[in-house]
């Protein structure tokens, strides 16, 4: 275990993927204690399905209990605060997670009925939920997605939960970034299950599914988010919260030396092409995929989603990029993933970065 591992799994059967990644990260070994006091913090934020792209999938949450009690963990919760607006009790109906909780015996905590105390994080007052303060070990699962606000949030925002509703507001009179990067030096997540399944393309609350069929584990927080920012087609220092809490010591924002660690090599999805939105769908009309793996794939969707915002789409015809592993040992012109090194202009990588798809298409294509 290095604090700059990253351990990646593709597939679509979620729950044993979530299991595979604690198995790998000998996530037993660093609890140790089997008194230890777990709590699991899943994204919540509203009473959403997972196929939304806004919410924790709950076959994640059933993947970490199993795993937990298998190994002799009994202490355990699970606990969250949904966004002002919401209430916990319904949101956590609607994502399926409570009957997760109830499958395991294990109590969901509503945060927004729970009493709290103001820190100091680092020279900023802060007021945190108790129940969150109380915990041992943290296991933090939240959900890969772009946001209104912040442009993106995952590990270090998805800590926002964890306070009162009363707070919430205030974050966002103070603009969100710094408040997030100060909360987490006093939050301290332990290891981070990311679900890189299908969040979406820029909201928090869903509506643009991007099918990526992945699930992430992260022990430093702000390498997480650092790694999903790229993941959308961003550079990480330009995301404020990011580059904050990097500078407060959270964690550290180097993904170029970080250890990646696969546990499979992917798994073929054929359902890559199907059940878009009408956004995504006017984005994936400039590729051409043929057998694409559903990372790679929608890698190339946040990209192309940050070349629309830019204007770089206009004039360019459809059906120009070309994707997967039909492409293997042919010729052409443009190329995303290494299944396609064999053309003139290609990108390599299994898959690539969509901030590196962005910057290979600026150069290359657009």
């Amino acid at each position: 275990m290095a604090k700059n591992d990253i351990y990646v799994i593709q597939g679509e059967d979620y729950k044993q993927m979530a299991e595979r990644v604690l198995e790998a990260a000998s996530l037993a070994d660093s609890i140790g204690d089997r008194k230890k006091h777990i709590g699991i913090k899943p994204n919540i934020l509203a009473a959403k399905t997972a196929s939304s792209g806004a919410v924790t999938h709950p076959e994640l949450v059933d993947g970490v209990l199993s795993y937990l009690k298998e190994k002799g963990f009994c202490n355990l919760v699970v606990l969250e605060g949904s966004w002002v607006g919401d209430l916990t009790s319904q949101a956590v109906r609607a994502s399926g997670i409570y009957d997760i909780c109830k499958k395991h015996q294990v109590p969901f905590i509503d945060l927004q009925q729970d009493s709290y105390q103001t820190l100091d994080a680092a020279g900023m007052s802060i007021s945190v939920c108790e129940e969150a303060l109380n915990l041992d070990y943290l296991v933090n699962i939240p959900v890969l997605k772009g946001h209104c606000q912040t442009t993106v949030t995952c590990a270090l925002k998805n800590s926002k939960g964890l306070i009162p509703n009363s707070e919430k507001r205030r974050f966002h009179t103070l603009g969100l970034h710094k408040p997030i990067a100060h909360l987490n030096t006093v939050v301290h997540q332990d290891f981070i299950l990311l679900d890189n399944i299908c969040g979406d393309l820029d909201f928090e609350e869903g509506g643009n599914p991007v099918v990526m069929n992945r699930v992430l584990g992260f022990w430093d927080p702000v390498l997480c988010d650092s790694y999903a920012a790229e993941s959308m087609g961003y550079h990480p220092q330009d995301i404020g919260y990011i580059r904050l809490a990097a500078q407060l010591g959270v964690g550290s924002m180097d993904v170029a030396n970080a250890r990646i660690i696969p546990l499979n090599k992917g798994a073929l999805d054929t359902k890559v092409d199907t059940a878009r939105t009408p956004r995504v769908s006017k984005l994936a009309a400039y590729a051409a995929p043929k057998d694409a793996c559903s990372a790679c794939y929608g890698s190339l969707i946040y990209a192309l989603d940050r070349l629309s915002e830019e204007g770089c789409l206009r004039g360019k015809k459809m059906r120009s990029i070309a994707i997967g592993q039909g492409y293997r040992g042919q010729a052409g012109d443009t190329g995303i993933g290494q299944c396609t090194r064999c053309f003139e202009k290609s990108l390599g990588g299994c898959p690539p970065k969509a901030v590196e798809i962005v910057e290979f298409l600026r150069d290359s294509w657009v």
